[in-house]
């Protein structure tokens, strides 16, 4: 389940246009997944990864970065990541057309509060089971969810870490596990040549030691 959307200005962290489940109708308590959700979008820039999620024990927040627009979504860790990025690009494509020049403008809070009612909608649509049945047509970039960065909520908030400086780290490992990757393939091609190597010698040996044995 979709259980909050919030939509900000990435350059300040300005709130544009948000959907929260009532408390009542969840039977959870989600003030602290809020000002969690509050405390992410201040810290996020152009240099963050424009694909995350974030793990926060039986939740999930993700979050994509596009056109200086963040939309994040507070998700059960049950709910399917492909389709939790898919609901995130379709929010961008709606929003994008209606609100792209107004964006850098605005000063107050939830100037586009409307948008909610489209949210509602969509949100709506992607909890649907035909929905979850039809997660093979979605894009082939978002099918990749490998590519999508995956941290802890608390690295990034009580830490402080930056998630530019996550990504860094997860680049440098993705990049050992390459080379190692090469390196091994490498030590196996040259292991199979020293056998047959050392088979080739071996049978040549015994063909000498046939030959003038019955010389």
């Amino acid at each position: 389940m979709i259980l909050m959307t919030i939509i900000t200005r990435v350059s300040d962290g300005l709130p544009l246009a948000a959907s929260i489940q009532e408390d009542e109708q969840l039977g959870r308590d989600l003030q602290q997944y809020q000002s969690q959700a509050k405390q992410l979008c201040r810290k996020l820039n152009t240099q963050s990864p424009e694909r995350c999620t974030l793990e926060a024990g039986d939740v999930s927040f993700h979050y994509l970065l596009a056109q200086g627009v963040c939309y994040l979504s507070l998700c059960e860790a049950c709910f399917p990541r492909k389709l939790a990025f898919a609901y995130l690009e379709d929010l961008h494509t709606e929003f994008y057309d209606q609100y792209a020049r107004r964006v850098p403008l605005v000063m107050r809070p939830y100037p586009f509060i409307e948008f909610d009612t489209y949210i509602q909608k969509a949100k709506k649509t992607y909890i649907d089971g035909r929905a979850r049945r039809d997660l093979g047509s979605i894009s082939s970039e978002l099918q990749d969810v490998q590519r999508i960065m995956v941290a802890n909520i608390e690295e990034v908030l009580q830490r402080g870490e930056a998630l530019s400086t996550l990504e860094t780290r997860a680049s440098n490992l993705s990049t050992l596990s390459k080379n190692y990757s090469s390196d091994a393939k490498y030590l196996n091609t040259r292991s199979t040549y020293a056998k047959i190597a050392a088979g080739a010698v071996f049978f040549l040996t015994l063909i000498i030691c046939v030959r003038f044995w019955w010389l």
